[in-house]
């Protein structure tokens, strides 16, 4: 666990580590099956401790249970050192997670982590059989290259939130609003949050699970602070698979974050508005108005809250033959199977070391930064990815290639729409399985035609 320097540069290839970068779920349960397989991890983390991303948001409530989230070669490290399974029917916060079970997991695995450790690049040494270098700066700023016979980066996307901006990039005077503009989701617990929030307006952008619970939670609020109130800004309009599958979704918890943001709209805690593309951020004295493509004007807010996906850091991989799609930046292999302009209703099935693969061999990009920028990723997709990679890096092709999840359906039909392209189901607001419905929303509304399932 200490970040003294590496010394692999003398050992052959065959005895050095698999470099895995970040010490999250996914880096972390990499590294269990490593071990399982004889291999030799050293796990890379920027950050003090164990889930240093997931403890940024130790408020936030999963909407998957402990037994969705806990992964099965890492059970084995932690079971006999007499680690409590925490209860699998319950849902654990972010705090819950980092602190019972991946820095518990960490833990066991000692000096195989090392803290403070950025990595700032990876070198293919340009011949086979040769290793990987990989560059990292410590957090007393001391600079070392290290050897690997493989590299797994799952230092996720936490650090790069998606913009306001609807065409991707900064709104115009989005970067002057920085003191009052938010990549996260508040923590309404936190008195000094609560009082930034409280008996205010706030813009909420986004149609994801975080944007649902900063309504749901802005909602909360309202009941007990008057005058507080949310505009929730959709760059599409409202269908029936906006609020996710409600009922209908195989996990409970994210069908029912759905609904709470449904009841912040039609009890009049949240209103809505569609089809606003972002352009710019204008001040109006000590409070904001957002600007549309089109010319539309929002009324003056205070706060706005950015909730717009994430990207992968892909800058430290440069120097590596990576193949990658155009517009999510995710595996080519991938990106077909898991654009959220095609794809719901359970249709991204498993996947493992083929889909991860890239012209560089033994380089794989796992764990939310192998989605790019597509959403809806769940923890035992990443632990499948690991288990898959691990069982290629060993040899082992028969175990890579089987699949051994079967993942739960979300219950929406329709894309999710991240890129809002002509003739996708997201930008045409259909369905795909079932005729149109309508939603209403909120007393006098009209009916919104929609493509629910």
């Amino acid at each position: 666990m200490s970040n003294d320097s590496v010394p692999t540069g003398q050992l052959p290839t065959g005895q050095l580590p698999v470099v895995v970068i970040g010490a999250g779920p996914v880096g972390l349960a990499a590294a269990a099956h490593l071990i399982g397989r004889d291999i030799e991890p050293l796990v890379l983390e920027a950050g003090s401790s164990a889930g240093t991303a997931v403890r940024e948001w130790a408020h936030v409530r999963l909407f998957s249970t402990w037994s969705e989230v806990i992964d099965p070669a890492a059970e084995k490290l932690l079971a006999p050192t007499g680690w409590t399974r925490p209860d699998g029917s319950t849902y654990p916060t972010g705090g819950d997670w980092a602190e019972h079970y991946l820095q518990p997991l960490a833990d066991v695995l000692g000096d195989k982590v090392r803290y403070g450790a950025t990595v700032t690049g990876v070198v293919d040494s340009g011949r086979d059989a040769q290793p990987f270098a990989v560059h990292i700066r410590w957090a007393d700023g001391r600079e070392e290259r290290i050897s690997a016979r493989a590299v797994v980066d799952a230092s996720g996307t936490w650090s790069t939130p998606g913009p306001l901006g609807a065409d991707g990039l900064p709104a115009l005077g989005e970067r002057a609003a920085a003191g009052h503009v938010s990549y996260r989701v508040p923590d309404l617990g936190d008195p000094v949050v609560r009082a930034r929030y409280a008996g205010r307006r706030t813009v909420v952008v986004g149609s994801g699970a975080s944007a649902f619970t900063a309504l749901a939670a802005l909602a909360d609020l309202a009941q007990e602070e008057p005058g507080t109130h949310a505009a929730w800004v959709l760059r599409r309009g409202i269908t029936g698979s906006t609020f996710g599958g409600g009922e209908a979704d195989q996990l409970p918890a994210r069908g029912a974050l759905g609904l709470r943001a449904k009841a912040a709209v039609e009890e009049g805690h949240a209103s809505a508005v569609t089809g606003f593309r972002t352009q710019a951020v204008e001040r109006d004295g000590d409070r904001l108005v957002l600007v549309a493509e089109d010319g539309r004007r929002l009324d003056p807010v205070d706060e706005v809250i950015v909730l717009t996906g994430l990207r992968p850091d892909l800058s430290f991989l440069s120097e590596l033959r990576l193949g990658l799609d155009d517009r999510l930046q995710a595996p080519t292999a991938l990106a077909p199977l898991i654009d959220p302009n095609v794809h719901s209703c359970g249709t991204v099935y498993p996947h493992g070391v083929n889909e991860l693969s890239h012209p560089e061999q033994d380089v794989y990009l796992v764990g939310m930064k192998s989605y790019g920028r597509a959403p809806t990723f769940l923890a035992m997709t990443g632990y499948e990815q690991v288990r898959s990679v691990t069982a290629a890096l060993a040899g082992d092709r028969e175990a890579a290639e089987r699949v051994e999840l079967t993942l739960p359906e979300t219950g929406v039909c329709g894309g999710a729409g991240l890129f809002d392209e002509p003739g996708t189901a997201a930008a045409e607001g259909g369905g795909c399985c079932a005729a149109p419905a309508t939603l209403q929303i909120g007393t006098g509304t009209p009916a919104i035609p929609s493509g629910g399932c």
